[in-house]
């Protein structure tokens, strides 16, 4: 609880106009983007500074108060619900680039940047910042260094850990400290760049972060192979990165998806197909078109219906805007959307689509799954109502079926998403008890106080495991 004098000690170092307790302003930052998990939080603050977070969490500290750390809030695992109240950190205020090093090939930046303007800015003078998840036009660098962010380009290029090179972070107990560096190099004690990213905010709060850049790519070109089987466009999957070939991006979507995309984007996708793949490849002018050359011959030799590159930057364009916009398209259909990322070995991609269709005719669901079929990512995706409970416990049930269903694969329960509270359940039957323990270690001797976003990553109890038979 926030008494009028906590009160007084927090407005003395943001300023009364970026502290905000109304009940509407509360209401605002009392959710994200997941479906379903609400919490209110006690107020809302918004630094400006390290050295105002740093005050902050002593304050928080001293009176154990929890601290929600949010980016734009387009998290999918209920990261930054404040399901203990507390307070919640915005970074509106600390939105600036602050440097661009040419010279090391590094971009220094605040946590509240937008990842779109970031990969812009940097674009303009030839470099290139590759993480570029779907929410990437108003999500922000310190959110998706919090979830670890992925995106289409992951499989050729990585995932945000790769391009973090050093960090400054507020701790729990109010100590600020600096990690890594502008070296290609670094082996100086325990790596605790790597160890922030993806900690969800429960180790600290990120306040800066030095990124690595690469030179953009000199040319790109996308093209869309149909197919008319899901295990056709899953052997051409497999065949493509056995034959030394690592595309920009190898994208996946089903037939209903497809059908839901075309009525949202409206630019002529191949609705009657039962899969297509979104393939670009970019570098060099030459070797673009060789490795396109090849990955459409192997699409054909391994059943694709047909293979059509994109005419003109802006038919691309079009293609990877439709790709993105799957979650907003199927979100017209139902009031509530629930979106997933179980993955699996690439090698399992049909197996896996193959067993989401039969658990969701098990349980009566219409489940739209897409993904990024290059790195085994996948997107089972329901439209529902959460008025609806006897269909919301389907829901649910379905959900615990795909996640044993991709452990036993070799899988994962989150790929780019993050436990938060959606898979914390679930988070023993990746890791097993021992690996949960080893990491509620590690948040111990961070956040002995619980305050840095509580309630997140480890689950209250485990959910028993589901057992699968095929």
């Amino acid at each position: 609880m926030i008494t009028s004098s906590i009160k007084q000690s927090f407005i003395r170092i943001v300023g009364e106009a970026f502290y905000y307790d109304s009940p509407a302003e509360r209401l605002v930052y009392s959710y994200d983007a997941t479906p379903n998990y609400q919490a209110m939080p006690d107020a809302i603050l918004s630094p400006s500074s390290a050295e105002e977070i740093a005050s902050i969490v002593k304050v928080c500290g001293e009176h154990g108060i929890p601290i929600v750390p949010r980016g734009s809030g387009t998290n999918l695992c209920a990261g930054t619900c404040p399901t203990e109240g507390g307070i919640v950190l915005l970074f509106t205020r600390m939105n600036r680039i602050l440097e661009l090093d040419e010279e090391n090939l590094t971009v220094t930046v605040q946590p509240g940047v937008i990842t779109g303007e970031l990969i812009a800015s940097v674009e303009a003078i030839g470099l290139f910042y590759p993480p570029d998840p779907s929410s990437m036009k108003i999500s922000t660098i310190g959110g998706n260094i919090n979830e670890n962010s992925g995106g289409l380009r992951g499989l050729k290029y990585g995932v945000t850990r790769d391009y973090v090179l050093a960090l400054e972070a507020v701790l729990p107990n109010g100590d600020i400290i600096r990690t890594g560096g502008k070296l290609a190099k670094d082996v100086a004690g325990y790596d605790l760049t790597r160890l922030l990213v993806g900690s969800e905010g429960t180790l600290g709060i990120i306040t800066e972060a030095t990124l690595k850049l690469v030179p953009l790519p000199e040319t790109k070109k996308t093209m869309l192979a149909t197919y008319g089987d899901m295990e056709a466009a899953a052997k051409s999957v497999s065949h493509i990165i056995s034959g030394k070939i690592i595309p920009a991006t190898l994208e996946f979507l089903d037939q209903p998806t497809l059908a839901v995309v075309e009525d949202f984007a409206r630019i002529g996708l191949p609705t009657e197909a039962k899969a297509v793949l979104l393939i670009e490849q970019d570098g060099p002018a030459e070797l673009v078109t060789r490795d396109m050359t090849r990955m459409k011959e192997i699409c054909l030799e391994h059943g694709a219906v047909s293979v059509e590159l994109a005419a003109t930057p802006e038919e691309a364009e079009a293609l990877r805007t439709a790709r993105r916009s799957a979650l907003s398209a199927l979100a017209r259909l139902k009031p509530t959307t629930i979106l997933e990322d179980a993955t699996v070995p690439r090698s399992e991609i049909a197996t896996m689509v193959s067993a989401i269709n039969r658990i969701a005719e098990k349980y009566k669901l219409n489940i739209c799954t897409f993904g990024h079929a290059g790195d085994g990512n996948l997107h089972p995706t329901v439209a529902t109502d959460a008025r609806d409970h006897e269909e919301m416990e389907r829901v649910e049930a379905a959900f615990a079926e795909i996640f044993s269903e991709a452990i036993s694969l070799g899988g994962t329960i989150t790929g780019e998403h993050g436990v938060g509270m959606m898979k914390a359940p679930y988070l023993e039957w990746k890791l097993g008890p021992e690996g949960v323990n080893a990491m509620k270690l590690i948040k111990q001797a961070f956040d002995p106080g619980n305050i840095m976003n509580p309630n997140k990553v480890f689950a209250k109890e485990s959910r028993k495991r589901v057992v699968i038979s095929r």
